[in-house]
């Protein structure tokens, strides 16, 4: 496997609890990009000429390295994002090898050549999917989940029977660990290449022409990216931002709800984009669900500064990763409570620090860029609703769509509000469940993206569909080709309305009756 370091001058990359600095990325030179390419073209062939089952024991090997180092790995992943351990070893290290062991398992069975139905109009033909790589795929992953966003997506891409260019964010690029980890599980030459640096290595990856790009971001990132690949007609898959609701009513357990909407907002330092921001509650319940969130969001333990306490794996909430993180959400907190807004817990940032503890702010609504707006940090923003139909329209307006948890003991409602919602996924009774299905795809709507990954579709997503009707070599003729004559044009007549005005058993009868007669005026020369 090839690495492409960038020189050791650019954006310092440093521990966010410490301050220390663990190392620079700078961008790399554009002829060091051409030669990860012509590396990645020449590896592409050799990952399409191995067999399904060969390429599902590489990922079982990735999956068995991931989980010898499983604690270097977390280490490292700390260091560089400032997550709490548990964060790192569910999120990242869980994540990575569940998708690695799902597609190992699941994947050669949804490559197969797939049958399809012949239709009575083509009997005799065979019609076959199949599914072929692309070649070589663009993998850009963001900062909140380096190790994850690395693997996850790299199990489908690679399991297609594609090569890989990854690019990591400059923030977190977990410089050299994808490496050893893909050298220990002895892949193909060149499969997965590391390059390290920012914007302008992503466009240059871009302009290298990759034969799809897989972006993972903010959505003014998106943006960019489509925009840059559009010259070159390049298909992109955006997994971008959101606003996940959570929409709760009065008629939930109140203990498990309260501890599922605390960790599904918090987690990973609130730095997900499908972590719950806006917290919808109904009016019968809204006080006494503040009051327990309230009690439980001030029992937990968070990262406060560059020591965690004498159990580091017993933090709950970790720190923020990048310094501009931090501002973005002091200034939306401080917003909200310029507007109108009631902080119960937290709400002040640590200074000189990137800790900032977690946050309850109730009586929030449109126009605050708390509730408007992309958050990524440990803040649960509440508002109330009275009916259904109220909570659907107000969820809806946004324009994100990634995924909303519904939660609720009447399962029809829960269906029926699951629904109506405008987004790419929504977890029932649960939160970030769907992400954690490794056979449902995920992705969003509107601004938070298109395209999906996951699941066999997101596995199809990496392949070339390639469609095949298979006739047998013969003399016959078929009754669309030349010539045409004023006769056939008449049976054709009577074909399209036996085929597409009758039904039932007659209609069939009709349809072959009328196909015949087509088919054996058409064996003859023009009359």
């Amino acid at each position: 496997m090839a690495t492409l370091e960038a020189q050791q001058t650019g954006v310092a990359v440093c521990n966010p609890r410490t301050g220390e600095l663990l190392y620079t990325v700078d961008e790399p030179r554009p002829e060091a990009i051409a030669e990860v390419h012509t590396r990645a073209r020449a590896a592409s062939k050799r990952v399409a000429a191995l067999s399904l089952a060969e390429r599902s024991a590489c990922l079982e090997r990735l999956s068995a390295a991931i989980l010898k180092r499983k604690e270097a790995i977390v280490d490292q992943v700390v260091a560089e994002t400032g997550k709490s351990r548990t964060d790192a070893l569910v999120s990242e290290i869980f994540t990575a090898c569940d998708m690695l062991h799902h597609y190992a398992k699941a994947g050669p069975k949804q490559l197969r050549d797939e049958k399809v139905p012949t239709p009575l109009l083509l009997m005799g033909k065979k019609g076959v999917i199949r599914y072929e790589p692309l070649g070589v795929i663009l993998i850009i992953s963001p900062w909140n989940y380096p190790f994850a966003l690395a693997f996850a997506p790299f199990a489908g891409a690679f399991m297609a029977g594609n090569a890989v260019l990854y690019k990591p964010s400059e923030w977190t690029p977990l410089q050299g660990l994808v490496e050893e980890i893909v050298a220990e599980a002895n892949l193909p030459e060149d499969a997965l290449q590391v390059v390290y640096g920012g914007r302008d290595a992503g466009r240059m990856l871009i302009d290298g022409r990759p034969d799809k790009v897989m972006f993972t971001g903010s959505t003014r990132g998106g943006r960019e990216v489509a925009a840059h690949a559009a010259q070159y007609l390049i298909p992109v898959e955006l997994e971008l931002g959101g606003k996940d609701p959570a929409i709760v009513f009065d008629d939930v357990n109140l203990t498990r709800t309260v501890a599922g909407v605390l960790w599904g907002g918090l987690t990973n330092g609130g730095q997900s984009c499908t972590s719950i921001e806006r917290l919808y509650l109904q009016r019968g319940i809204h006080d006494e669900f503040v009051a327990a969130l309230k009690a439980a969001m001030e029992g937990l333990t968070y990262t406060n500064g560059p020591a965690d306490g004498p159990d580091p794996s017993a933090v709950d909430v970790g720190g923020i990763t990048p310094d501009f993180q931090i501002d973005k959400i002091h200034d939306q907190v401080e917003d909200a409570r310029a507007k109108g807004a009631t902080v119960l817990v937290g709400g002040e940032r640590i200074e000189s620090t990137r800790a900032y503890p977690p946050t309850l702010v109730t009586g929030c609504k449109p126009g605050m860029s708390l509730w408007d707006e992309e958050t990524f940090g440990p803040v649960i923003a509440v508002a109330s609703f009275n009916t259904e139909e109220e909570v659907i329209a107000a969820a809806n307006d946004t324009p994100y769509g990634l995924t909303a948890s519904v939660w609720t003991a009447d399962m029809e409602r829960a269906r029926r509000v699951a629904d109506a919602l405008q987004v790419g996924g929504v977890s029932i009774n649960g939160v970030m469940a769907t992400e954690a299905h490794p056979d449902l795809p995920f992705g969003g709507t509107k601004e938070s993206g298109y395209g999906r990954y996951r699941g066999k579709h997101g596995l199809h997503g990496f392949c070339n569909i390639k469609s095949i009707l298979i006739d047998r070599q013969s003399k016959k003729i078929e009754a669309n080709w030349y010539p045409y004559t004023a006769e056939k044009y008449r049976l054709f007549t009577r074909l399209l309305d036996a085929a597409f005005g009758a039904h039932g058993v007659p209609g069939l009868v009709k349809t072959a009756l009328s196909g015949m007669k087509l088919e054996s005026f058409s064996q003859k020369p023009r009359q």
